[in-house]
């Protein structure tokens, strides 16, 4: 005889959860686009027939994840409206996620290479006059005598950021953006656990020169495989 199945209660669903989920709802439908306003508090909690204190915290968490922007006053520019999810937001909700090892750094690090080979190629083809700009300026600070270990870790992480918009693809600069800066504390600390830093900065350095050559040579193939090593050869050296 088989047990009989066991029953319990069924968690109850915030109210402003249910907002949450009607607006994001009207996001997906297209309903809702970036820039439109929404309807005012009290009549939003009208047509929901929620409280407006329901539709006040419903706001608060999709302005937390980035997806609405309160303005305060009058005039056309006040209310609440579609905000395009910036980079800061999809960033912190990854941190946070590496963090608490959510997501492995195997995993992490295996998706960043999917992205920015993609990246660089695109960056190789496109030929964006500010983004290489950017990853000059970041490939010389890395050089500059005397640069400290975070240094070098920051200009590291604003030469990808660059590289990924000189992709010309927003998602994959938004994704990329978010994942290295999810991982600058993790390799910052594998920077400082490094014996011999010297030589891992000055590979480091090389790689970084070299993909920016490839990169302005329009060597598209070279370019992705450039990259795809300098990420294998960083994190080996960084996990050993």
């Amino acid at each position: 005889m088989t047990d009989e199945p066991a029953w319990t209660p069924v968690p109850r669903i915030r109210t402003h959860q249910m907002v949450v989920e009607a607006i994001e709802n009207q996001i997906l439908t297209g309903a809702l686009q970036v820039g439109d306003l929404l309807p005012a508090e009290r009549m939003l909690s009208e047509q929901l027939q929620v409280s407006r204190a329901a539709v006040r915290e419903a706001i608060r968490v999709l302005e937390g994840q980035g997806v609405l922007e309160s303005n305060v006053g009058s005039g056309l520019k006040a209310g609440t409206f579609i905000a395009a999810m910036p980079s800061e937001a999809l960033s912190r909700f990854l941190r946070l996620h590496v963090a608490l090892s959510n997501f492995g750094l195997e995993e992490v690090v295996r998706t960043r290479t999917i992205l920015e080979v993609e990246s660089v190629r695109l960056a190789a083809a496109e030929q964006d006059p500010d983004a290489l700009a950017a990853m000059r300026d970041a490939v010389e600070d890395m050089d500059r005598p005397g640069v400290t270990r975070e240094e070098f870790n920051d200009a590291d992480t604003r030469f990808h950021i660059a590289l990924a918009h000189g992709s010309g693809n927003r998602l994959f600069a938004d994704m990329t953006q978010a994942i290295r800066e999810s991982l600058r504390l993790p390799i910052l600390k594998g920077f400082r656990a490094q014996e011999d830093w010297g030589t891992v900065a000055d590979t480091l350095r090389e790689q970084h020169r070299a993909i920016l050559a490839a990169i302005e040579a329009g060597d598209v193939e070279g370019a992705g495989a450039l990259m795809s090593e300098h990420i294998t050869t960083a994190y080996r050296a960084l996990l050993e």
